[in-house]
């Protein structure tokens, strides 16, 4: 099976996280491969999700202008059109790149232009996403989510919560995405990762998001994975990250296999290809070398995918004519 070649459709990718030395080393040219590999890629073990989220600073510290910004996103889809991306969701947290003047909106604005030329030259469609964080204040929060509204004709197609959900609750965001379901907006939301199930039913029950960001934790209640099959909450799932920062000790204990047979709505994401050394077609190759997953597999999650994407049903049916075309399907 030549992997490279599937099409892919991705919806848990952070801008942040994917930053190749290409890119790196034209920003700062002070940065050498050798520092880069150890300084913007984590260990094959991390000590847990904070330990793996503090490469993270990395990335964004070299995203603070607008042109750092652009080149950011083209190199991540030269990144996308290697791995035969169709469809990608590209999230990032506008707050954190205000270091060298920026607003926030003109962070939004930069980004989203540069997605846009880069939709155009590559034929890649992408969205972007707008992320509040767990530790943020409630100002943040309703800040990120008032600039998901004002761009939400363009590229800017919804609103998530990510970092550690583990370390902070869910008070100082309610009000945020109470806001997104008032507007329309779109929302995904971070649980199931660096806490258990309750995480996940706690996200539900107060950010009502349609998509879940990992969520792989929901495997340890049988009752919250009817609940998301009932309800069709779509679980944006990446294994190897998750085997990264210690969830399971190896990829033959993670529980994508068993959600999918289970009948969970999932896809197939690398989070943050940069910090695991991962990209969706090494992803693959994975889940077949551990789970004998198949073509039919592949094909699965990526409807599944497409079916929760955050894009009119237009687009939608577009992009499943030619997933099929890849797949062979008649």
């Amino acid at each position: 099976m030549n992997f490279q070649r599937l099409p892919k459709v991705e919806l848990h990718l952070h801008l942040d996280c994917g930053l190749s030395y290409k890119v790196v080393s034209k920003i700062d040219p002070s940065v050498t491969r050798e520092s880069y590999l150890r300084e913007f890629i984590a260990p094959a073990k991390c000590a847990n999700l904070a330990d793996f989220l503090t490469r993270a600073v990395k990335g964004y510290k070299l995203m603070q202008t607008k042109e750092q910004l652009q080149l950011v996103v083209y190199d991540l889809f030269n990144q996308l059109a290697a791995s035969n991306t169709l469809y990608a969701e590209i999230r990032f947290a506008p707050l954190q790149h205000l270091e060298k003047g920026l607003r926030p909106y003109e962070v939004v604005a930069a980004t989203e232009a540069a997605t846009a030329i880069a939709v155009a030259e590559t034929g890649i469609e992408a969205r972007l996403i707008l992320c509040t964080l767990r530790h943020f204040t409630e100002e943040q929060s309703m800040e990120t989510v008032k600039l998901a509204q004002q761009f939400k004709e363009s590229y800017v197609a919804g609103f998530d919560i990510a970092a550690d959900e583990a370390g902070f609750p869910v008070i100082n965001h309610i009000n945020a995405f109470k806001y997104a379901k008032e507007k329309g907006i779109h929302c995904t939301a971070h649980a199931g990762e660096a806490k258990g199930a309750e995480s996940v039913w706690e996200t539900l029950r107060y950010f009502g998001p349609t998509r879940i960001g990992h969520g792989v934790r929901s495997i340890e209640d049988p009752k919250l994975v009817e609940h998301l099959k009932k309800h069709n909450i779509h679980l944006e799932i990446c294994p190897s990250c998750n085997v990264q920062i210690g969830l399971y000790d190896t990829y033959h204990e993670h529980p994508v296999d068993q959600l999918y047979r289970a009948g969970v709505s999932l896809s197939i994401n690398t989070d943050a290809p940069t910090i695991v050394d991962i990209t969706l077609t090494k992803e693959y190759q994975r889940l077949q070398e551990v789970f004998g997953w198949t073509m039919d597999d592949f094909y699965t999650c990526n409807v599944y995918a497409l079916q929760a994407a955050f894009i009119p049903v237009e687009l939608k049916d577009k992009l499943l004519m030619k997933l099929k075309a890849g797949y062979n399907i008649h």
